[in-house]
């Protein structure tokens, strides 16, 4: 069952605690990716991102999709640790619904230039468009190049 975050402009796709399934922009909304020069360190990576949609005047809640990287695959203690800290940012924006967590997410372990640590690569937020049709899916782990 699809869940929408009307603060945001989306509708989601639920899934497990850490992220959605997919997202996709509600009527009058569209999708806009932005992708850093360099992977940027998790908790740097949000204070870029909640500067940058102040500076384009969103609000955090129009956050809908992260694209991380991470240097190697979790430990079970290890994957904990990273997602109490990633949820509880989510949360502190009040975007989670609950126990829901309506932002997609991607994290690849890239087999080439591996951050040291877990890193932002990318993210997309929701903004007020005419465009129409704009989606992102979610991925499941795995390495990349």
């Amino acid at each position: 069952m699809a869940g929408t975050v009307d603060r945001g402009g989306y509708r989601f796709i639920p899934g497990p605690f850490q992220y959605s399934a997919g997202v996709a922009a509600l009527p009058g909304f569209a999708i806009r990716r932005v992708r850093f020069a360099r992977p940027v360190p998790l908790t740097d990576g949000f204070e870029r991102i909640a500067a940058f949609l102040r500076d384009a005047g969103q609000p955090l809640t129009a956050l809908c999709a992260c694209e991380l990287r991470s240097p190697a695959q979790f430990t079970d203690a290890g994957f904990t640790a990273f997602n109490r800290q990633y949820v509880g940012t989510l949360q502190n924006w009040g975007i989670l619904q609950g126990d829901v967590n309506p932002v997609a997410r991607s994290n690849v372990c890239p087999e080439f230039d591996k951050p040291q640590i877990p890193s932002f690569y990318a993210f997309s937020f929701v903004a007020p468009s005419d465009a129409a049709g704009s989606f992102v899916i979610a991925q499941r782990g795995g390495t990349g190049r």
